[in-house]
């Protein structure tokens, strides 16, 4: 019999090691795709199978999905994803994300988090980005190895478009496929998995002067949600909250770090789905060892299960809706943002005519802008909604619309250019504000 447990809390079955089901060992391809394929034939009522595209060696890149209505969207049904091995010897996310979903799909109807998440959710899990990578490490080494590249020898988290700087390689075939699945869906937070440290990066991982890199920080409108984000997992996970972990590592407080305050990284994947997909990602560093013996494997998914079922609450953070006309139909591309959080790329309805916006709790309001047709404006106190697994609905009506723009979306560039000007500007007033600030303090 199922233990008992409350619906908002974790039951004891996802504290407690797995004792049967899917071994605790690393699986080449051919495994993991039979297993995904068991997993499907098994529970197809909640899960879909699809390929989004193949690699380089022509494997496919395989994603699960996991929800009540798992072959297509679902008005008012978020989507969320996780990705990893995108850096091929970076190996434990990859056999972590197989164990959960054999979590997820063994404890549907028995465990009131995981039913209720799959009710509420649509779960996207893509195991292994960079397949060919992770089938060219031979060694198994915990620093580096030549698997890292895809079998073009790319780095497929430099291979992104980015906000800040042109950058000029050639989209490889498994980014073009995740770029393509990014824009085919309404993906609305997200997660990819990596080893070589214990941390939960967040965006941004580039920046310039008008996100504040000048003091080692690159700063999002919505840096307070990522730093929650980020502290969600650190802190539900059973070490990383601590932040120092790995020896070989800086310090990292509560466990977490702004991307560029660690490292500047150019044609990152987290960017890109901030930027131009609408959709929250962090980046999740989950051992100090890039590919550790598979003796260690359970003790990773005991460390991580916790912080990868309370990571994907998070997707009902804020506030969700649609945006309709007087009679009840959608309209996509229309502007929906938080005043005082709007994006160098607006956050736009989609073809359904909805919007989701994570928010932390508070008042916030909120700005429905059709072009041609003028805006609204809606203050709403926002709830801590995770906990009640869906984010505050609200619905725009507009009296009157005309006709919108097929193609409402932002140019892929590095849009945050335009604003160094501006930056480069300002910067000798704030010096001059920074030397009376001194002299104020020390004459005082």
């Amino acid at each position: 019999l199922p233990l008992p447990c409350s619906a908002g809390s974790l039951c004891l079955a996802l504290l407690l090691p797995v004792v049967a089901g899917l071994e605790f060992s690393y699986h080449h391809s051919e495994q993991l795709e039979t297993f995904l394929k068991e997993v499907h034939q098994q529970h197809p009522s909640i899960t879909a199978l699809r390929s989004i595209g193949r690699s380089v060696a022509g494997r496919d890149l395989w994603v699960l999905v996991v929800g009540r209505f798992p072959t297509q969207h679902t008005i008012g049904i978020p989507e969320f994803k996780y990705i990893a091995n995108m850096h091929g010897d970076e190996t434990v996310g990859r056999e972590l994300l197989l164990h959960l979903i054999d979590f997820l799909v063994t404890n549907d109807q028995s465990d009131p988090v995981v039913t209720r998440l799959i009710n509420s959710t649509r779960i996207h899990i893509m195991p292994s980005m960079n397949p060919d990578g992770f089938e060219a490490t031979t060694v198994h080494d915990c620093y580096y190895s030549e698997g890292r590249f895809n079998k073009n020898g790319e780095d497929l988290n430099r291979n992104f478009p980015d906000v800040f700087n042109s950058n000029n390689v050639t989209i490889q075939p498994e980014t073009q496929a995740v770029i393509n699945w990014i824009q085919n869906e309404t993906f609305v937070l997200s997660a990819n998995l990596h080893g070589g440290a214990l941390v939960a990066s967040y965006t941004f991982d580039n920046g310039n002067p008008a996100t504040g890199f000048l003091q080692g920080y690159s700063r999002s409108r919505d840096d307070d949600v990522f730093i929650h984000l980020a502290r969600t997992y650190s802190s539900n996970h059973a070490s990383m909250y601590k932040g120092n972990e790995c020896g070989n590592k800086p310090v990292f407080p509560y466990g977490i770090t702004n991307g560029y305050a660690w490292y500047q990284l150019k044609g990152g994947m987290q960017d890109y789905n901030y930027i131009w997909g609408q959709c929250f990602e962090i980046t999740l560093e989950l051992s100090c060892c890039k590919y550790p013996p598979a003796s260690q494997l359970q003790a990773f998914w005991n460390d991580n299960k916790a912080a990868l079922i309370e990571y994907i609450k998070q997707v009902h953070l804020g506030v969700k809706g649609q945006v309709l006309d007087r009679h009840g139909q959608p309209i996509p591309n229309v502007i929906v943002e938080a005043k005082g959080r709007e994006h160098i790329c607006p956050y736009r309805t989609n073809r359904h005519g909805e919007y989701y916006l994570l928010l932390l709790p508070g008042s916030y309001v909120l700005n429905a802008t059709a072009p041609g047709s003028g805006s609204i404006l809606k203050t709403l106190l926002v709830p801590n909604s995770p906990e009640n697994f869906s984010a505050l609905k609200y619905d725009f009506v507009f009296p009157e619309v005309s006709t919108l723009a097929r193609d409402a979306s932002c140019p892929i560039k590095p849009l945050y250019q335009d604003f160094e000007s501006i930056s480069a500007a300002v910067k000798p007033t704030l010096h001059f504000l920074a030397l009376m600030t001194v002299l104020y303090t020390v004459f005082k």
